[in-house]
């Protein structure tokens, strides 16, 4: 059996003038039960003082500043600087709960031909908990289609072998939201995922600069099923599905677009599936 001590784990942790969450983030990955090997913070070009508080306040973390160009360049900064096999995200509005690593890395010891690891998570909005939407209760298996219709898996309860971004790529950097849907999509077409059926992380809401608040999502997700669908190695038994969550995703947006008089946009959208269908 394989010794725990061969999963060496970095975090990568992405953040923007988030200063005033951030430390609650640290805190809760130096509160595990079982530690991981490095903590990389990457400011994506704050303005609020966040480098200088952290390089003061956490001086054993690996810092990288940049200039700010979104969250999957963040992301992707901090997964080529990593030293570890095994990588981690915390979106830096959350925390783990502090049994998260050692149940994950028990769960890969007893399942060890598993490439990458979610839990469940707990939604707090506001400071307050919510129950956890059917459509986002996490899944375990082969789970691309279920990742179709919504992001299922979130950033902050994955555990990420790092040949998977040698064979698959990394964050999508064209896309200013959606990066996540996108990568589990291209990753679940070909891997497996193993879930940790408990809440180990707070998934924390309710203030102002989430990118979930951005208007109109559904276009970059749009963007992400064409991408998959030119994805040559495709599971045949996966293209049906795929288009006609396209289909859905592409009207419901056309619809959007007419209510707001942009008629172009919404007959571009719909003609977009057509295309599609037709190849």
């Amino acid at each position: 059996m394989t010794s725990e001590n061969s999963y060496t784990i970095s975090v990568v942790i992405p953040t923007y003038n988030r200063r005033r969450l951030i430390g609650h983030c640290l805190d809760s990955i130096l509160q595990q039960t079982l530690p991981v090997d490095e903590i990389i913070l990457v400011d994506d070009g704050s303005t609020d003082g966040t480098s200088d508080w952290a390089r003061s306040t956490y001086p054993k973390i690996k810092l990288i500043q940049k200039r700010n160009s979104g969250v999957s360049s963040a992301r992707n900064a901090g997964i080529q600087k990593a030293k570890s096999t095994w990588i981690a995200f915390l979106d830096s509005d959350d925390v783990w709960l502090p049994r998260k690593m050692e149940r994950q890395v028990k769960a890969l010891r007893n399942s060890s031909s598993y490439r990458i690891c979610h839990t469940e998570e707990k939604w707090i909005y506001d400071g307050r908990e919510r129950p956890v939407a059917a459509a986002y209760r996490k899944k375990g298996g082969w789970v691309f289609e279920d990742c179709l219709p919504v992001c299922a898996i979130s950033p902050s309860t994955v555990l990420i072998h790092r040949e998977i971004f040698q064979k698959i790529g990394l964050f999508d950097e064209s896309l200013p939201a959606c990066e996540d849907y996108d990568l589990w999509l291209r990753i679940t077409s070909k891997y497996p995922v193993l879930l940790v059926d408990e809440p180990l992380i707070e998934k924390r809401a309710g203030h102002d600069d989430q990118l979930s608040r951005e208007a109109g999502l559904d276009r970059y997700r749009i963007h992400a099923l064409q991408k998959i669908l030119g994805q040559e190695d495709l599971d045949t038994s996966y293209r049906e599905t795929v288009l006609e969550t396209l289909g859905s995703k592409c009207e419901i947006y056309a619809q959007g677009a007419e209510k707001r008089g942009k008629v172009e946009e919404a007959a571009h959208f719909r003609s977009l599936y057509q295309t599609e269908l037709g190849k």
